[in-house]
Parts: structure tokens; sequence; C-alpha cells
């Protein structure tokens, strides 16, 4: 061998590209690289379950092999599903939850106070960096915070309890680049709607979704989390944004006094696939029953007369949602013929809208506020009635998904969904802000 050969070999190789996902994943697992399709196992820095499907499932599987928790204060409990419970079942598993929480000695329950994916937020048990397991596929919702969070079953979510790690394979990364701003009434959920309707729900199949680009950057955290969450509906292992400074503020806000950015964020030349949205060019979105893929402007279908208008769950009830609804109601009285049930996502956002005012401006204009829960969209509550057309904020409208195996149920922004419960019928709601803004002089 040359000279040259042997000083070629000797030279170091410089480190291949990675994208967010594959660093968060190569910190949690120990490693300084880590390739898409290899399976690694992860370090879990935090484990979120609720009452749905957290202990009346874990409790006897855990007490037949006699296993402990690994760490208590890396476990988050939240009771949101089955509460206010309202029957003899929903009764019996909140018990269960919460002799669980006092049997284990938890130190982070949180009972009644709002949805598990929004409450970890604002509880300030999130951080850049962070791996992460959740009790359902909208965990996916803590990826607005640079933070890798699984959804999990009750079996994996026991192992994961038991041993703190967890096997995870390390997916591609799908780059969703939005450039541009949205305009008046367009919202992240309609950003969302719009990928769906284009790729699928089940595009993103065992991937990380990264979301990035002009409008992406400019959305406040409520609405990157709207985009996390959603992930899920598009098939996606994570959906992921990359920490800035606007995520620090949140987090300041939350507790957290010293959040490191870090490199959190995908390398120029990470490797994945690479679409391109203009947010300037999107129009409100609907979805009709009974698939999140069939969504299209709200523009393009017929006048749909609806009974129910739904604003709740971790994807259409966060305070920047509360926000959007009251921005078209403020000042007007729903339809006679509409039923609006606006059910917050957390206690926190309940207690920040009340003392600005959007509750008493939804309050006024006919809305019935409900608790601060999973609700209606995890089924429980009541308030749709057969056969009823609703349009709702949630994020999946498949057959008895409000609890009402006859509803039709069409998925929208707060904005459509407002501005539909103000006109009766399935609306645009630029059609009411632009009547409602006042006019600029040149």
């Amino acid at each position: 061998m040359t000279a040259a050969g042997a000083q070629q070999m000797d030279r170091p190789t410089a480190p291949s590209p990675q994208s967010l996902a594959q660093k968060l994943i190569a910190r949690a697992s120990g490693r300084a690289h880590a390739a898409p399709g290899d399976f690694v196992v992860c370090r879990v820095d935090l484990a979120m379950c609720h009452d749905s499907g957290g202990p009346r499932r874990l409790k006897p599987m855990a007490a037949e092999l006699g296993a402990r928790i690994w760490d208590r204060g890396r476990v988050v409990l939240v009771i949101d599903h089955h509460v206010p419970a309202d029957d003899e079942d929903a009764r019996r598993i909140v018990r269960i939850a919460r002799e669980w929480a006092r049997e284990h000695a938890l130190p982070h329950v949180y009972d009644s106070v709002g949805i598990s994916h929004v409450v970890l937020a604002y509880a300030g048990h999130l951080r850049p960096g962070m791996l992460c397991v959740g009790g359902d596929s909208h965990a996916s919702t803590a990826g607005a915070f640079g933070v890798y969070m699984l959804g999990v079953g009750s079996t994996e979510m026991l192992g994961v309890l038991v041993s703190g790690e967890v096997w995870v394979q390390v997916p591609h990364t799908m780059f969703m680049r939005w450039s541009g701003r949205l305009g008046l009434g367009v919202s992240a959920k309609d950003m969302m709607l719009s990928m769906i309707g284009r790729f699928g729900v089940n595009v993103g199949h065992r991937q990380a979704i990264e979301y990035c680009g002009e409008a992406v950057s400019a959305l406040p955290m409520n609405e990157r989390m709207t985009l996390a969450n959603m992930s899920a509906e598009l098939g996606a292992q994570v959906g992921l944004v990359a920490p800035d400074e606007e995520t620090r503020g949140f987090l300041w806000q939350a507790g957290q006094r010293n959040v490191e950015l870090g490199d959190w964020y995908s390398d120029e030349d990470a490797p994945g696939v690479r679409h391109s949205f203009d947010a300037s060019t999107l129009a409100p979105q609907i979805a009709l029953p009974h698939s999140p893929a069939l969504a299209r402007d709200v523009a393009d279908i017929e006048p749909t007369a609806i009974q129910v208008a739904h604003i709740g769950g971790c994807t259409g009830a966060k305070l920047d949602d509360l926000r959007a609804a009251a921005r078209v109601l403020a000042g007007y009285r729903i339809d006679k013929r509409v039923h609006l049930l606006v059910a917050p996502a957390s206690a926190h956002e309940r207690e920040i809208a009340e003392r600005e005012g959007i509750l008493r401006h939804l309050h006024d204009a006919g809305a019935q506020i409900l608790p601060a829960a999973c609700g209606l969209c995890a089924g429980h509550g009541g308030g749709v009635p057969e056969g009823s057309t609703v349009i709702s904020s949630i994020a999946r409208n498949g057959k008895g998904r409000l609890g009402v195996d006859s509803a039709r149920v069409f998925l929208a922004s707060p904005y459509t969904v407002a501005a539909s419960a103000l006109r009766g019928r399935i609306t645009d709601p630029r059609e009411v802000l632009c009547d409602s803004e006042p006019e600029t002089s040149a």
C-alpha cells in the first residue's frame, strides 16, 4: 500500500447527516448515529398512561408477573377518558386508576384536569431531546416540542414500566415543508386535513414526519401540537417540529427554566422524502364522513345542514382553538337549530379562556361548556342524537367516534366549526370573518 493510500485510510470519516428523528433515537440508545431501519433499545425518559388503556389493563398483568415500576418519578398518570364518570363501568375504570396511583405512590397524577397529551405539555413534563412513550397514538403530540414520543399498547407499556426501555425501529423521515403564511380563518388543522386528503391515512407508515418551513415556524405551540398530534392520522410513528425560541418560551411558562435547544434539528442534507406546500394558498378544509382522508376545500361542498357543532379533543380544543372559535362567534348567536358543545382540552386553558373572556363569548353565543376531558371524542358524555349531522374539531371521524354509530361526522378547524354553528350549515369561516373584520385605510 502506498503512503497516500495509508493516509486515506487513517483520515476520519465525516459524520453522515441525520434527521431530527435519528438524533433523538441515537441519544436515547446511547449511539453516535442511528440508521433508518435499525432496531435499537432506547432508554425511556417518561411514560404516560391514562385511565382508558392504563391501570385497568396494566394492574392485573403486573400483579400476575410480580412486576414493579422501574422509576415512579418518570411515570405520569392522567385520568381523562372516563371523567366525569357517568355510568358504573366508567366509575369502575376510574376507581382502578386511582387505586393504582395510590398503591404505587405515583408523584405525577392528573385527575380530571384535562386531556393527557395537552396536560403533559402544560404541566412541564416535556423538553427537547426526550424519548417518551404514551398510552395511545396521539402521544405524538409531544413531537411539537422536539420530543420523540411513541404511542404504545398496554402490553408494551407494561414492559416499559418494568424495564424503563423500549424497542424502536429507526424510521425514515418525510419532510413536510410549508412556505408562506396562513390566511384569515385558516389553521394548522386545515394544514393537516389537506395533507391527509392528499396522501391518505397511511402514507407515513412506520415513518417520522417532520414539519418545517416558514409557515410552521410562525405557528404558536398550540398549533404545532395539532400538527404533531394528527401525524397519527397520516400513519406516522411520530410527528416532529424542531424546537426554537417559541418552544423555549412556552416551556418557560410551563416551569421549565433551563431548556436547551441544542442540535435538535435535522441536518441540511438529512436523508428523507421531501414535500412542499404553500400555506398562503391553503383554503379552509373539511373532511367528509367517515375518514380524515376525505378532505377538500370547505367551499367545494354542497350546503349541508348540521344539528351539532363540537369543539373538543386533544386536536381541536386547546387555547388557540378556543380563541379561534370566539373570534368567529363574539357578538353573535348560533343558529337555534344547532347544539354547540365546547370541551376545553385542559382545566389550565379553561381558566385562561375564562380570564380572557373567551368562554363568555362562547357561552353568550349559545355554547354549552363541557368539562375539560376527552368526552365525546372518546365516545362518552352524550349530546349527539342518533342520525344527526355533526361538525367537529377532533382528529378522527370513523363511525361511532362520538359515541353514535348513525351520526355523520365532518371534521374541520374550530374556525369552521364555529362558523357552521352560526349559520346552521357547513360554512367557510372566511364568509363570517370577512364580514366582521374592520376595514383598514390604505
